[in-house]
């Protein structure tokens, strides 16, 4: 019967309690006119039993068996009935690539870079509908977190699992963490691939513009967020891992590492791959341009089916069961009505 389904087909089993609840009234039916029967002769039990009537007795339990079984239909959730949809799904091919070196603890950014990157990333996220997002995390090495999927919520909390103890090797390598991205899309398509770098742009390696002009010809956008203060050097805090201030980062040479915004190498990776660059702020308006301008770009067609979708129709069966109800308490009352005329008659 593909045309009536269960929401909550558990709730069915309950059914078994009408033919028990049937059986058990005609066993204490029976039992009860041998009970009559017993104890008084036959014309006596006819006298008797003239004001009790029976066959109002039997319809009573017949109408509550069917008010149980409708009610527990009804908490079955019946679904009846079909609507045919087409569902069409578009998006892009979305990679995120997140920097997880220890400058990302610079708090120029409040309440430091990495958390704001990841609070933007998350929020962006939020804002998709059919595109796939995957999740790349890189330092002095790079490793795919997610890859490409449209389960959001999986891409979100494995993004929250990241931190700067992820990766051991110090550094900042973009363009390993452009290979890596470039490798996760399909290589049979020149479109529809970006890539989404949240970074300082402390690069230590040489091949990022490799990389780049690589990405480029596979037909891949990259996008450069830039976080981070651009004029200025910014300790790195070190901390404890409930949070406490244990000091700042120093170099071999026992001198404070600071580190700022590099974002000349990022405006260049978004020139050659036709993408662009935006520098994070407090209130994350260039999050908003980020999106305007994905948006304008052509998506491909993901996902076209047709399914069919049923209809919930539980309040008719409830409505059945109200009425069985209704209509074995008005017959209670119509017999106790008649008893009562009957007394006074006599």
């Amino acid at each position: 019967m593909d045309w009536i389904r269960f929401g909550h087909p558990h709730f069915l089993y309950l059914l078994w309690g009408t033919p028990a609840f049937l059986l058990l009234y005609i066993y204490a039916f029976r039992q009860k006119r041998k009970a009559y029967q017993r104890f008084s002769s036959h014309h006596f039990f006819q006298r008797l039993t003239r004001s009790v009537h029976f066959g109002r007795q039997k319809g009573k339990a017949i109408l509550i068996s069917l008010s149980y079984t409708f009610l527990v239909l009804a908490l079955s959730r019946p679904q009846i009935g079909t609507t045919l949809e087409i569902v069409k799904r578009s998006g892009l091919d979305i990679m995120i690539g997140l920097d997880i070196s220890a400058s990302m603890l610079a708090e120029d950014i409040k309440p430091n870079r990495l958390l704001k990157a990841k609070h933007a990333i998350s929020s962006f996220i939020d804002r998709l509908e059919g595109d796939r997002v995957g999740l790349i995390a890189f330092a002095g090495d790079s490793f795919v977190q997610c890859p490409l999927t449209t389960d959001y919520d999986a891409a979100k909390l494995l993004l929250a699992a990241l931190s700067v103890d992820t990766i051991s090797q110090s550094g900042t390598e973009v363009s390993h963490a452009i290979e890596i991205a470039v490798s996760s899309f399909n290589q049979a398509e020149h479109k529809y691939k970006v890539l989404l770098f949240f970074t300082d742009g402390e690069d230590h390696g040489e091949k990022a513009i490799e990389a780049a002009e690589a990405a480029a010809n596979q037909g891949v956008r990259i996008y450069c967020i830039g976080v981070g203060l651009p004029n200025q050097g910014t300790p790195i805090p070190l901390r404890h891992s409930d949070g406490e201030f244990r000091g700042y980062k120093h170099d071999r040479n026992g001198k404070p590492v600071v580190t700022k915004l590099e974002d000349a190498l990022l405006r260049e990776i978004a020139q050659l791959t036709n993408g662009n660059y935006y520098q994070a702020t407090p209130g994350a308006a260039e999050m908003d341009r980020l999106f305007a301008e994905l948006g304008a770009i052509e998506k491909r067609k993901i996902e076209e089916r047709e399914f069919t979708q049923y209809e919930d129709r539980f309040q008719y069966f409830l409505a059945f069961a109200l009425l069985f109800l209704v209509w074995e308490f008005l017959l209670l009352e119509s017999r106790s009505n008649k008893s009562t005329a009957t007394r006074e008659e006599v």
